[in-house]
């Protein structure tokens, strides 16, 4: 179930709309006549002259079910009674219409903003109140939740121009963004199918705030179309699906390392094992006689370091006893 607030600047049209649509049944009415639309505005007129100065003086909101649902008219009016009482809209002028003219049961909801005693009704953020609104009375009355655009079940052709394009635009993004890396991928595969990217500029900077899109003569921002579609939705939405392909490289290499044939694969293993075994086998062998080389250099090198300790080999030149004798030669020559 959801809510929808749209404007009544015209109690006249809108009550022309609720009650001449094909297959429209006026469940409930509190202060107006239902059997005519004409009669209908003029009451709904005749009180608001208790406030002339009051602009937007009527409320128009749609509620919509599941497609699979078809709640009996007496819970339709108990939920549509339920939805003007905790939205405030109390002692006053209302008239409530099933349509059934598209795939999903919807209700037109109609009231009077100034009330029975010519007080005005508050109105304030009453569009987002709307939807808190639906969102507990679905939980309530174990409704199906709208969590998300329902592409398969959604009929165009029951739509006006302006929502068909919208949703022709929400269903080309849905598609082509998982298979995009960049946004300007996303920019030519939109452009091939009929849909224009505009981008909104922060100042006279490089620096882009917003995007929209343009299909035939309709515009939308891109949260209009979607929330998760504006120009930071698609950036984030684009940033994951990089993201998700890196992580799947790892997995998909591991899957194909994946045992496919047990019995098969078994034996490979274990000869796999026994060949590398054998080359470890080698390696240690080969690593066991280089040890044992380097351990006799080492001894050699040892030896050639170690300080002498006697002069038992050594030449009589070059003994201490000769350097000595030297020493005293050469002192005694001086002293002649």
């Amino acid at each position: 179930m959801i809510s929808k607030v749209i404007p009544a600047d015209s109690v006249y049209h809108t009550c022309r709309y609720i009650c001449n649509k094909p297959g429209a049944e006026v469940l409930i009415t509190d202060g107006v006549r239902e059997h005519d639309f004409r009669l209908m505005a003029e009451d709904f007129i005749r009180q608001q002259q208790l406030r002339p100065g009051k602009e937007k003086a009527f409320f128009h909101g749609i509620v919509s079910f599941h497609p699979s649902e078809r709640p009996s008219n007496e819970m339709l009016q108990t939920i549509a009674g339920q939805y003007l009482q905790r939205l405030g809209i109390v002692n006053t002028q209302y008239s409530i219409v099933k349509h059934t003219d598209k795939s999903h049961l919807h209700l037109h909801i109609v009231a009077n903003m100034i009330d029975n005693d010519g007080k005005v009704i508050k109105d304030n953020y009453i569009g987002l109140l709307g939807k808190k609104v639906a969102q507990q009375l679905t939980q309530e009355y174990k409704l199906i939740p709208a969590i998300k655009k329902e592409i398969a079940i959604t009929n165009l052709e029951n739509m006006n121009e302006l929502e068909a394009s919208r949703y022709k635009i929400y269903m080309a993004i849905a598609e082509l963004l998982p298979k995009c890396s960049t946004m300007e991928t996303l920019v030519t595969r939109l452009q091939k199918q009929g849909i224009d990217t505009q981008f909104k500029y922060k100042g006279q900077t490089q620096e882009i705030q917003g995007i929209s899109f343009k299909m035939d003569k309709f515009s939308f921002k891109g949260s209009q179309v979607d929330r998760k579609f504006s120009f930071s939705g698609l950036q984030k939405a684009l940033s994951q699906g990089i993201n998700e392909k890196v992580d799947k490289e790892p997995k998909q290499q591991e899957a194909a390392l994946q045992v496919q044939n047990p019995k098969q694969d078994f034996h490979k293993i274990l000869s796999l094992s026994k060949h590398h075994s054998k080359k470890l086998t080698t390696a240690n062998t080969a690593l066991e006689k280089a040890s044992d080389v380097l351990n006799k250099m080492n001894k050699v090198f040892e030896e050639l370091l170690k300080s002498e300790e006697t002069q038992e080999n050594l030449s009589y030149n070059f003994s201490q006893e000769a350097y000595l004798r030297k020493k005293r030669k050469k002192q005694h020559k001086h002293k002649r």
